[in-house]
């Protein structure tokens, strides 16, 4: 008797003791001596979910996939909501007062009738489900999509332009944004270099539009989305770099120390400043009002005999390295009208760190810090950069607390307090 109810005849091959030629194809799979006759045999269930695990590679991809994603989605939100701001300030003075509410549904016009239609629809059924928390977004031009919001700007580059140099670069950059768009948007793979071109396009654009109140260091350290939208789990961190190598790459000297109005550096040679900022540049800085200290580790101290030992370094050859750096900033301090402002001195304790405060007086500063390993030269040593100032906070409740640049800020004072000055 089958499941259904009916009963079904035996085939030759499922009677009992008929053997099957082995691989026999007429043979129904599961058919033993033990079936009885009459009997339909069931397929054993497969076994499943081996081609379903996925490895340690592949989750790895899928999370580095998401990654990029959300970073890129960030992104896209800042500009698809600065895109609607600007388009409203610009074109509801000229429309609202004849449509009001409509103002949208006019400014689109017969070309962009079948888009603003279909706005408008989204509209009503969000209202009728729900979706609407928030009253402001109540209204189409929430509705309306980044290539739609470009198409009422190009439709009324006249109402823009005063406001707006250049349309073709406007167009361009969004042009760029479009394709990361389209791949967030149905989550597929988005590469590197895409995400790259995105962040560096929807800067651009908001540079473009007008990005709001900066960050007061954001001329030397630009400020990315991401750091301002979860900043404050990490501190005042705003990046962390393998080596020197990789922050010079990013950051060079020029960009950290160029138009500094205060430079407060500690460390044993200070190489990141001496080698890669020239003398001409320094006296520069000091002769447009910068005011300079330097503390370098004596070369004397049987703390760069240590350091030699740690890093295998022939005998003397670390501290005739400080002396060479040294002498080379008192050459710089020579040749200024004002010595004061840039002041030299020396400390014999025991090397921890080593640090670049850039402006430390002031809301904008920059620091670049690094700390000392037994067996690795600084230029391989793990930099963190750090910005100055006390952070907001994000999370609603909490208090803005000042960060590691303050504390390394401290440190530094304290270690010049005890030091000597080189005449």
């Amino acid at each position: 008797m089958s499941s259904g109810g009916l009963e079904l005849p035996p085939g030759e091959s499922g009677r009992r003791g008929d053997p099957a030629p082995q691989g026999d194809p007429a043979e129904p799979a599961g058919v033993t001596e033990d079936t009885p006759p009459g009997a339909v045999p069931l397929a054993r269930p497969m076994q499943i979910g081996a081609e379903l695990d996925w490895g340690a590679d592949a989750w790895s991809e899928v999370r580095t996939r998401a990654q990029r994603a959300g970073r890129a989605y960030i992104w896209l939100n800042l500009i698809e909501q600065r895109l609607r701001a600007v388009v409203a300030a610009v074109l509801r003075p000229v429309y609202a007062p004849v449509h009001g509410d409509d103002w949208v549904v006019a400014a689109a016009g017969p070309a962009g009738q079948e888009w603003v239609q279909r706005a408008v629809a989204v509209r009503e059924v969000s209202r009728r489900k729900g979706y609407l928390l928030d009253p402001a977004d109540d209204n189409v031009l929430s509705f309306l999509t980044l290539p739609q919001l470009r198409e009422l700007m190009v439709q009324h580059w006249p109402c823009f332009e005063p406001y707006i140099d250049d349309r073709r670069e406007v167009e361009l950059v969004l042009d760029e944004l479009e394709v990361t768009r389209n791949v967030v948007s149905r989550n597929r793979a988005l590469s590197r270099t895409v995400l790259d071109q995105a962040e560096r396009a929807s800067a651009r654009l908001l540079e473009i539009l007008g990005s709001g109140a900066e960050t007061p260091s954001a001329h030397r350290l630009p400020v990315d989305a991401v750091e301002e939208l979860v900043g404050d789990r990490y501190a005042d961190v705003v990046s962390v770099h393998a080596d020197r190598v990789r922050l010079q790459r990013l950051m060079p000297a020029e960009d950290l120390f160029g138009g500094a109005r205060r430079l407060d550096a500690v460390g044993i040679g200070l190489n990141l400043l001496v080698q890669n900022f020239s003398g001409r540049r320094l006296v520069h800085l000091a002769e447009s009002g910068c005011r300079t200290r330097l503390l370098f580790l004596n070369p004397a101290s049987s703390a760069v005999k240590r350091r030699e030992r740690e890093l295998g370094l022939k005998k003397g050859e670390l501290s005739r390295s400080v002396e060479m750096n040294i002498l080379h900033m008192r050459r710089v301090r020579a040749r200024l009208r004002d010595p004061g402002a840039f002041r030299i001195q020396v400390f014999d304790e025991t090397p921890r760190f080593t640090a670049y405060l850039v402006d430390g007086d002031g809301p904008d500063g920059v620091g670049v810090v690094q700390s000392y390993l037994r067996r690795a030269r600084g230029i391989e040593a793990p930099v963190l950069v750090l910005r100055g100032g006390r952070r907001t906070a994000l999370r609603s409740g909490a208090e803005p607390e000042p960060g590691l640049f303050t504390t390394y800020r401290e440190e530094f004072e304290s270690v010049w307090s005890d030091s000597r000055p080189v005449s």
